[in-house]
């Protein structure tokens, strides 16, 4: 029997967000002066205040008043309206150095050798992490959650334009229903939910009314017009669409309610397929596990789908803190494998394949550059692999660079898979 699937986005105005770019952004600048740090960051903002809190291991001073400043502006919240504004708000930090009981762990050795290095540095926390792809999308996402993300971006984008819809503001959501076959295919469009802030009007009615036909006569067609022609199938007139159900939304963003880091972390990852192990990444450096090992199963998961060894994959890795090999892998294919295994021989193959060593995912992905502004809204997963020049100034300081984002997006490792399985 046909069933139905949601999943949720949310733009980068949401406070949540907000929280997490700013806690993000510490991070990169941390990283870019100084490529060791250790850090977790937290951020909270609400009504004209942001807070910062955390431990840091670290060789640089930040200014970490301008760079939330900068990162609040670079989002939108630069109106006094918005009773939370990028100049005005105000900015408590309660950073203090990492506590040397858990660096122990983590740092045991400065040996060059790689394998001194990878056995001696554990990971950072205990845990299980998640990575998930299918063949529902050409990035291997669940489909409900990639056109969450899309209908925010292409929003946003409206937002900035300013010039076809010139009353959003910076906060908004949305959400997806996807119908599916008994077969697990897409089918239609059930629903769309759309809910996005907006400046004030001198009629609700009105209001409603422009807002929710801006929403479907022109969002909406924008999004479709960039999905190959079997997703644009899925958009048909039969989908029901909720905009702004609650009626008028002018009042929002960290005013409207109180943003903490690490607080969207399903909208972050899969959108409820797959599963989650229940760690942030936000406002975290590559050393904390919950971070980089759920980039590494996802890595994992999206080579074993693109090299053809199933059509869906969930990959889980555990960590005992301050021991760098994994406590174990995890694979399970949800019966889609195409070859005569079991999902436990797969995960000894994979184990064989991928070094899940918290150094190793470091040097594999490039974990210790300053990759993570570019996380922190719509999705960490399912996104562009580029490489980027990022530049930084904190200070009177000014550091220059390439990196390359989003590196667990890669299938750099599909002939490897390939080879391992004989496909």
């Amino acid at each position: 029997m046909p069933y139905l699937f949601t999943s949720e986005s949310v733009s980068e105005g949401h406070p949540d967000k907000v929280a997490d770019q700013i806690s993000d952004s510490l991070i990169d600048h941390f990283l870019a002066f100084d490529p060791n740090s250790k850090v977790a960051c937290e951020t909270l903002v609400t009504t004209g205040l942001v807070v910062l809190a955390g431990e840091v291991n670290t060789k640089t001073y930040l200014d970490v008043q301008t760079i939330a400043r900068d990162v609040i502006k670079k989002i939108g919240y630069t109106k006094a309206e918005y009773m939370f504004e990028a100049n005005s708000c105000g900015i408590i930090s309660a950073i203090h150095e990492q506590s040397s009981d858990i660096n122990q762990g983590v740092d045991r050795v400065a040996a060059e050798d790689f394998e001194a290095k990878a056995n001696a540095q554990g990971a950072g926390d205990q845990g299980m992490m998640f990575g998930y792809a299918t063949k529902e999308t050409d990035n291997y996402m669940p489909l409900a959650l990639d056109l969450s993300h899309k209908i925010l971006e292409e929003l946003a984008a409206f937002r900035k334009e300013g010039d076809v819809i010139d009353y959003l503001r910076p906060d908004s959501k949305s959400q997806v229903t996807i119908e599916y076959s008994d077969d697990n295919q897409p089918i239609r469009i059930d629903t769309i939910v759309i809910s996005t802030q907006h400046d004030d009007f001198a009629d609700d009615e009105s209001m409603l009314a422009k807002i929710k036909a801006d929403m479907v006569n022109i969002v909406i067609p924008r999004v479709k017009s960039k999905l190959k022609a079997e997703i644009q199938a899925l958009f048909t007139d039969d989908i029901l669409y909720h905009i702004n159900p609650t009626g008028k939304f002018v009042i929002g963003g960290p005013h409207g309610d109180t943003g903490l880091t690490g607080r969207k972390i399903i909208v972050d990852t899969y959108g409820g397929k797959g599963a989650h192990g229940g760690g942030a990444f936000s406002g975290k450096d590559p050393s904390k596990v919950d971070r980089s090992a759920a980039y590494a199963t996802r890595h994992i998961a999206k080579n074993l789908v693109a090299a053809g060894l199933c059509d869906e994959v969930l990959v889980q890795v555990s960590y005992a803190i301050g021991v760098a090999t994994p406590c174990g892998i995890f694979v399970d294919t949800k019966g889609t494998a195409k070859v005569e295994l079991s999902d436990g021989e797969i995960a000894r193959k994979v184990e064989a394949i991928f070094d899940m060593r918290p150094y190793a995912i470091e040097q594999r992905l490039k974990l210790r550059t300053p990759i993570y502004s570019e996380t922190a809204a719509y999705g960490h997963m399912g996104r562009e692999s580029k490489v980027v020049t990022k530049v930084f100034e904190n200070a009177g300081q000014r550091a220059e660079m390439e990196v390359e984002l989003f590196t667990w997006e890669k299938l750099d490792y599909v002939d490897k898979v390939k080879a391992e399985f004989g496909l």
